[in-house]
């Protein structure tokens, strides 16, 4: 098996006497933004709503725009427009899960895939996998954080932080989980992060099945959905990360503790790991 990009990263030495970043990072194929970028400062009212946003969408997903808007109004005691909470919500990649007219932004110019899991019994690791994006706070700005995960396990097989939406983490994200192993149908939404060739193309290659969420319908992506659930208040909810390196290590250490030690109801309460090896 190939190593990993996560292992390759390791493989960077910061002091190196001879080999600069730039050049390590460049043999060992991993990406600059791993290891320089942090996320932009925005100001302290516009990431105070955002994170208000962010715990309300996890608690009551079900949440649109106008509930969100009269939550910050009448529940908070700010003063904001639901056109600002649109865009906020646009930012953090959050929309309400219930089904609802087109809102999913995407590239027309991309080609978009069926969404063939309706009603599909998952009954084997590596059947179906999935991926989203989701906002993190970190130090004075924010990141999004991206996971790929088995549907019948709900093993996480990769994930990447990144502190903009530009497909690069994604893809690596994907590449990463190739290296274990592939699955018949990967599911996603119609996001252009998802839609592009440069994502979509290593999945044809490997004649994986495509599958990508129906319009305003995040319930097709229910599993992933309820991994980022846990990851916010089992894990982001309950640290500040200051930097992008602090946030790296401590979701490092969740995502080994929630594949190898949190017992799941729904797994018979068995860990991710021991049933992705069954």
């Amino acid at each position: 098996m190939r190593q990993s990009i996560t292992d390759r990263k390791e493989l960077i030495d910061r002091g190196h006497p001879q080999i600069s970043l730039n050049r390590q990072c460049d043999l060992l194929k991993v990406s600059k933004g791993v290891l320089y970028y942090e996320p932009k400062p925005i100001d302290p009212y516009t990431l105070i709503l955002m994170d208000l946003i962010d715990k309300q969408h996890t608690k009551t997903p079900f949440y649109g725009s106008r509930r969100l808007t009269a939550y910050l109004k009448n529940g908070k005691g700010y003063d904001v427009n639901r056109k600002r909470v649109q865009r906020l919500m646009k930012l953090m990649r959050i929309e309400a899960i219930y089904p609802k007219p087109k809102t999913t932004n995407r590239d027309k110019e991309h080609k978009i895939y069926p969404y063939l899991l309706r009603d599909v019994e998952v009954v084997r690791a590596d059947q179906v996998w999935s991926t989203d994006i989701t906002y993190i706070r970190v130090g004075k700005g924010f990141a999004y954080l991206t996971a790929i995960i088995d549907w019948y396990s709900r093993y996480v097989l990769s994930w990447k932080l990144s502190n903009t939406l530009e497909n690069t983490f994604c893809i690596e994200a994907l590449e990463e989980s190739l290296s274990y192993s592939k699955p018949e149908i990967f599911n996603t939404d119609q996001g252009s992060q998802y839609t592009a060739s440069n994502f979509l193309k290593p999945l044809v290659d490997r004649d994986i099945k495509i599958s990508m969420d129906s319009k305003g319908r995040a319930l097709d992506n229910i599993f992933i959905e309820r991994l980022w659930r846990s990851v916010k208040y089992e894990e982001v909810y309950l640290n500040e990360y200051k930097k992008m390196s602090d946030a790296n290590i401590s979701l490092k250490n969740y995502f080994k503790f929630y594949n190898e030690e949190r017992f799941h109801q729904a797994l018979n309460y068995k860990v991710p790991k021991e049933f992705y090896l069954i």
